[in-house]
């Protein structure tokens, strides 16, 4: 799987354990209360799509999670017992449920650190796997596309977390508490001057005259690992691409919109603030292009 430093190549005995949950290697699903993760947000995550018993862009996520890691002074993180145990709990779910699709989730916080701000000189973290079973998603999403809406809330700048996958995500929660309508998919994050930057669970991309275009990220919002295949995928076809401010007027006068993720791989979007959108060849042509990679990442 992948490549590098950050392949995932550990193949655990069929006597080893398979437990659902891992905490700092344990078999436990319990946190001390003061873990700073729970009081401040003071970590990261990744959620990594596992299908065909195969962790997706491994390489790709283990990458980001060392520089969140590296910003956020966390120390670097045993990327040994991360594969062991992602290892683990995939094979505990295809020998036990006989299952070989789901979604690993990956925490890495602080730790403990006693009560204020100010954070321990030599942080013990507290690391956290766990497999979760596939969301039941329709055909319908990535063949029709879907509907979504821009949120009221308004992303916050700050460059010193742009880009990585921190554990506070009280902007994402309120934005997605904005709508219950189940025909709506997802919603679109403006930031302070009215640039798209993202939606409350997925990148953005924008086609117009023939040229893809992808939100900046160097102030706000998280660079998706689907967003970056998706990225080298359009350069390698020769589609041009720019990632650039995109105000939301600009965005509903588009000729095509598409929402990315690890779980979704691509959804196209059909209507976005009462403007119907179709489906553009530059987006199958890329769909089919991130199937062909996913493939390839489950490979032997």
């Amino acid at each position: 799987m992948g490549g590098g430093e950050f392949s995932f190549h550990y193949r655990p005995e069929a006597s080893e354990p398979t437990p659902p949950l891992f905490v700092n290697g344990e078999v436990r699903d319990t946190l001390p209360v003061s873990d700073r993760g729970l009081a401040y947000g003071d970590g990261l995550f990744e959620t990594i799509t596992v299908r065909g018993g195969e962790p997706e862009f491994w390489s790709r996520h283990m990458a980001r999670l060392r520089e969140g890691c590296a910003r956020l002074r966390l120390g670097e993180p045993d990327f040994g017992e991360l594969n062991r145990e992602t290892e683990l709990l995939i094979n505990g779910q295809r020998t036990t449920q006989n299952v070989d699709q789901g979604i690993v989730k990956i925490i890495i916080t602080r730790g403990s650190g006693g009560r204020g701000y100010r954070a321990p000189q030599e942080p013990t973290p507290t690391r956290i796997t766990a497999f979760h079973p596939w969301p039941e998603i329709p055909d319908s999403p990535a063949l029709d596309g879907v509907k979504a809406r821009r949120c009221d809330l308004r992303l916050g700048q700050q460059p010193a977390l742009a880009g990585i996958k921190h554990l506070n995500r009280l902007e994402n929660v309120l934005a997605r508490a904005e709508w219950d309508d189940p025909d709506i998919a997802e919603g679109l994050l403006c930031d302070q001057a009215g640039n798209v930057i993202e939606g409350t669970m997925s990148n953005f991309f924008v086609e117009r005259e023939g040229t893809l275009l992808t939100p900046d990220l160097s102030r706000c919002g998280v660079a998706g690992i689907i967003r970056s295949v998706v990225m080298e995928e359009a350069r390698s076809q020769g589609i041009a691409l720019e990632e650039i401010n995109i105000c939301y007027e600009d965005a509903t006068t588009a000729d095509a919109l598409f929402l990315t993720n690890s779980v979704i791989g691509i959804w196209p979007i059909r209507e976005l603030g009462g403007k119907e959108f179709a489906i553009s060849p530059t987006t199958r042509t890329l769909m089919d292009r991130l199937e062909t990679r996913r493939r390839g990442e489950r490979s032997p």
